[in-house]
């Protein structure tokens, strides 16, 4: 048994029969207390952060995976909390080793989630095992340190419920500075995988000092070299996983991309990464998705961009498109007078602008001066458009799968009824909708969504389609075979728009229209399958 702290010994009463102010070093115990409750709930948030935002970008479908961590995590937090009773006769130990657990775990969860996504292929069990083990290590928390501070100040004893609020404050505002500093500081500046080493090791060095400085005499000797030792031991992982995980990403990288990396950056939007060796087609990965294949991608962008210029063509908006290979095709046609690109990422119009291979294969289109890029999200540049009146010949949405999360908003009937104030009288708008044959759900819905924003469609495909990822947006294996076509539509308000089956390389759909399927919107979205 671990005997009560020096500090715990009864203040006598005060003159008059009063309860005595509490000493300098109650005070002095309790506060560092709170700033340690406050350190825990920033270091615990950036570990549920970080498995939500990773999980998104492995796996996809960013919703369900915030989803499988948020409510897994809060009923482990329940479990740990009836399981901390057991622990605290031995307070001070137990929260000494529980935060050494916490920071390895947690520290090292980005580490092992991208290794199983890398190597083996499957992350989700990984995810709910991360989850589940770093939810128990938080709920445990608050109650150990409930314990701590009872033990350090008689205010504690006497005032229950004002320390509980005093310790739910502390909580709930580190949770506010840890879910602040993930985005805008950690992420940014360190990446996912340093971000939540060093958050770990912070873990450690708080658990570890506020039970060795105040609680230190009242250990017995084995319990403090416990947790000297196991607190040592966490960081030393913690910092050699820091110096080696530079060659783990790339170990990884290679694991998931191939050998031929050529480019691999963190953008501000997306990881982008560019693959294939001289002389070889590029690809072009955006957050781990193949955007483009250099092996095919003439079919898909001659499918996308021919069938919608026949028409009045002079002013043209293509909506994403950084990679410029759409404006390739573009330009192709006479009595174009200005091509607007809109995209998200200015780092993909860099690459597309100075990477010799992807240049070549965009055929210099950035060095057109009828091509003007705007950086931004596409949403909101087509109310900007709608708001001010401009009008486009041509609207061209070179987009990503709607069945990507982030982008279902790109394909809602609130987007098309802005694509339709833009568009001029006679214009044509021309849909990327995903593969035909794989995922017709959610290629027909777009039919439906346009249909609903007041547009006469016609569908068609591209065959050919030679690499690419699972069918499903979702990027885990899970034996859906790879798509072989690409879907689109083309579309036209007030009249039909042109039969794009006559442009060589474009076929009809086989099947008939299916109907009854309602429309996509921005409160309902309706593209999983």
């Amino acid at each position: 048994m671990i005997e009560a702290p020096h500090v715990s010994v009864a203040v006598p009463p005060a003159p008059g029969g009063g309860p005595a102010p509490p000493s300098v070093r109650q005070r002095a115990g309790r506060f560092l207390v709170l700033a340690t409750v406050f350190i825990c709930a920033a270091c615990g948030l950036v570990y549920e952060l970080e498995l939500v935002a990773l999980a998104s970008y492995l796996i996809g479908d960013s919703v369900k995976q915030a989803s499988v961590v948020l409510s897994v995590m809060v009923f482990a937090m329940g479990v740990g909390s009836l399981l901390a009773k057991r622990l605290r006769c031995r307070a001070a130990v137990g929260f000494g080793l529980l935060e050494a657990a916490l920071a390895l775990v947690g520290g090292c969860s980005a580490l092992v989630l991208y290794a199983t996504f890398a190597w083996i292929g499957e992350s989700r069990y990984a995810l709910v095992a991360f989850s589940l083990a770093i939810g128990v290590l938080i709920g445990a928390e608050i109650p150990l340190l409930m314990t701590l501070i009872q033990r350090i100040s008689r205010r504690a004893e006497q005032d229950a419920g004002g320390t509980v609020a005093d310790l739910f404050a502390a909580d709930y505002v580190g949770a506010l500075v840890g879910g602040l500093a993930f985005p805008f500081l950690l992420l940014p500046w360190l990446g996912q995988l340093t971000s939540a080493l060093l958050t770990g090791a912070v873990n450690a060095v708080a658990g570890g000092a506020l039970v060795l400085w105040l609680f230190g005499r009242d250990l017995t000797a084995r319990a403090r070299w416990l947790v000297v030792v196991g607190n040592v031991a966490v960081l030393g992982v913690l910092a050699t996983a820091t110096v080696l995980v530079d060659d783990f990403e790339r170990a990884a990288r290679r694991a998931v991309y191939g050998e031929r990396v050529r480019v691999a950056v963190q953008t501000d939007v997306q990881e982008v990464v560019l693959t294939g060796g001289p002389g070889e087609p590029p690809e072009l990965f955006l957050d781990g998705r193949l955007r483009v294949s250099g092996r095919d991608e003439h079919r898909y962008h001659r499918a996308l961009v021919h069938p919608v210029m026949r028409g009045p063509h002079a002013r043209v908006l293509i909506l994403g498109g950084g990679d410029g290979l759409a404006a390739r095709e573009v330009l192709r046609h006479g009595g174009v007078e200005s091509v607007t690109v809109v995209e998200l990422d200015p780092g993909v119009v860099r690459l597309a602008r100075t990477d010799r291979a992807l240049a070549r294969l965009n055929g210099q289109a950035y060095g057109d001066p009828r091509v003007r890029v705007v950086y931004g999200d596409a949403f909101a540049r087509l109310r900007e458009s709608a708001a001010t009146g401009t009008a486009y010949d041509v609207v061209i949405a070179d987009l990503p799968d709607p069945g990507i999360t982030a982008s279902t908003k790109l394909y809602s009937a609130e987007f098309y009824g802005l694509a339709a104030r833009v568009l001029a009288d006679g214009g044509r708008l021309a849909v990327h909708a995903g593969p035909m044959a794989s995922r017709p759900h959610t290629y027909w819905t777009v039919d439906a969504t346009l249909r609903s924003a007041g547009f006469t469609t016609r569908p068609y495909r591209a065959t050919g389609r030679l690499s690419g990822f699972a069918a499903g947006p979702d990027r885990s294996t899970d034996g859906t075979a790879a798509p072989y076509d690409w879907g689109f539509f083309l579309a036209a308000r007030h009249r039909a728009p042109p039969d794009p089956g006559e442009v060589v390389g474009v076929r009809r759909p086989a099947g008939a229209r299916p109907t009854g399927l309602p429309p996509s919107t921005l409160v309902h979205p309706r593209y999983g399958e």
